[in-house]
C-alpha cells in the first residue's frame, strides 16, 4: 500500500491508500517510513491539503472521502457509516449510535469497540462519540483523550465538565 507522512498543525500524520479507496489514516506523531511515496496522486495530494485545512482550524468533513472497507467486518462498517454522520461541532453517544443503527443502547460497548479499531481517525471522527452525559471516555488515537479533547475544542463542541 502506497503511504505518505505530512505535516499539520497538530504534528505529522500519515494516509495509506489502494486501488479501493483509503486504507488507513495515522494520527500524529506518525513516523516517517522509509518507503513512503514521493509522488501522490491528485486525490490523494487534496485529501492531504483537506486534514492540514482542518487540523488548522478550517473544518472540513470527510464524508465524501473513498474508504476502502473491504476489510472491515458488517457491524464496524455500519458504525463508521453513522459517525461520518456526526458533523464538527457535534458530538453523539455510543448508545446513539447504537440506536441509529436500530440496536439496542446495550450494544454501545460494541459500538466503541468497533470505534476503537476505526482505520481512520479524526476522517470517520470517532473522537466525536462520547458516553451518556457527554463523558470523556477511551480514545485509541495517539495522546488518548488530550487528543480527543484538543480535536473537539478545535472544533467547537460544547464540552461539559463533570
Amino acid at each position: 500500500m502506497p503511504r505518505v507522512t505530512f505535516p499539520t498543525p497538530f504534528g505529522a500524520c500519515a494516509l495509506s491508500w489502494g486501488l479501493c479507496g483509503l486504507t488507513s489514516f495515522e494520527l500524529p506523531e506518525a513516523p516517517v517510513q522509509p518507503d513512503d511515496v514521493t509522488e501522490i496522486p491528485t486525490p490523494i495530494q487534496e485529501l492531504v491539503a483537506r486534514v492540514q485545512r482542518h487540523l488548522g482550524g478550517d473544518l472540513q468533513d470527510f464524508s465524501d472521502v473513498q474508504y476502502d472497507f473491504r476489510s472491515v467486518a458488517e457491524f464496524p462498517r455500519e458504525v463508521y457509516h453513522a459517525t461520518l454522520a456526526v458533523k464538527a461541532g457535534q458530538t453523539s453517544s455510543y448508545g446513539d449510535i447504537a440506536a441509529k443503527l436500530g440496536y439496542a443502547s446495550g450494544l454501545s460497548r460494541a459500538v466503541g469497540t468497533a470505534l476503537g479499531a476505526n482505520p481512520w481517525p479524526l476522517l470517520v471522527p470517532c473522537h466525536r462519540i462520547v458516553s451518556v452525559g457527554g463523558k470523556m471516555t477511551g480514545f485509541s488515537g495517539p495522546g488518548g483523550i488530550k487528543t480527543k479533547l484538543r480535536l473537539l475544542a478545535l472544533e467547537g463542541a460544547q464540552l461539559f465538565a463533570e
